[in-house]
């Protein structure tokens, strides 16, 4: 598969780069950004921290806003930050900023029109890490994080693939989709009226059934406007009380949900990310 670099910036000694190419699982071209810390320029591969991004976003939002770079390099870690969904002319879409491009909810989608491209579960747990470990000094030690939506994406992915991550983590994650507004308009779009089927990408309900008892670290802004309508945090510390699944619920007070208090606790949740990539 061929990747065009489309963008290159040096970074804390390493490097900023995005790339466009064109996906067989989504059906039109993407876009993702990498960051190579200047380890990758010693020799040896590097484990690699996948991050989701949440409605409206792109994979410029994060590797702009949250100066994880920084942590990045200090800690010998590639960063993959793909785009929030497929665009282009001839992917659906709709006009709301919580439906179509910009709002995947990495799922793979059943419903027309979505389903021609909305396969973003297939492409960030298969065709992405494909591409980046063929294409880069990074080895297959893998980890995954995420804010909102790309939160809610993250814990998914990480239950759903048991053995495939070494960590995973999440900024103010959507925990519980099937029962918040959210989550209802987007998985009747994408996936039909059949709730049961809506189970598959909620991680309250993943936990309930978890095959690995890997460690969720969240943290949450407890001044997030979308903490108690749509987060819901307070159902994923319920769901892990009760099957023991651990958790490390940081409760953050005066934090919002925006990028302000993903740069203010991204050094944390990359070195919990280390520890698991590095052992």
């Amino acid at each position: 598969m061929t990747l065009e670099n489309i963008s290159c910036q040096k970074s804390f000694g390493g490097w900023h780069k995005r790339y466009k190419h064109s996906s067989n699982v989504l059906g039109c071209d993407m876009t993702f950004a990498v960051y190579l810390p200047p380890q990758a320029e010693e020799g040896g591969k590097l484990p690699v921290l996948y991050w989701l991004s949440g409605l409206t976003c792109s994979e410029q939002n994060f590797i702009a806003k949250s100066a994880v770079q920084r942590y990045a390099a200090e800690h010998g870690i590639a960063i993959v930050a793909p785009d929030s969904s497929p665009r282009g002319e001839a992917v659906a879409d709709d006009p709301a900023y919580d439906l179509g491009q910009g709002a995947s909810f990495y799922l793979n989608a059943t419903q027309a029109p979505w389903a021609a491209n909305y396969r973003m579960y297939d492409y960030v747990v298969h065709e992405l890490p494909a591409m980046v470990e063929a294409h880069f000094a990074v080895t297959a030690a893998r980890s995954i994080s995420g804010h909102s939506m790309g939160g809610h994406g993250a814990l998914v992915i990480a239950l759903r693939n048991p053995g495939r991550y070494r960590s995973v983590s999440a900024f103010s994650p959507i925990v519980a989709p099937t029962r918040v507004p959210w989550g209802h308009k987007a998985f009747e779009a994408y996936l039909g009226d059949d709730r049961q089927t809506w189970k598959q990408y909620d991680a309250v309900e993943l936990i309930r059934t978890a095959q690995e008892r890997l460690p969720l670290r969240v943290d949450q802004g407890l001044n997030d406007e979308f903490l108690d309508n749509q987060l819901r945090t307070d159902l994923l510390r319920a769901a892990c009380d009760e099957t023991g699944h651990p958790l490390m619920l940081h409760m953050r007070p005066g934090y919002d949900h925006s990028y302000y208090f993903i740069a203010s606790f991204i050094g944390e949740h990359m070195a919990h990310h280390t520890m698991a990539l590095k052992r």
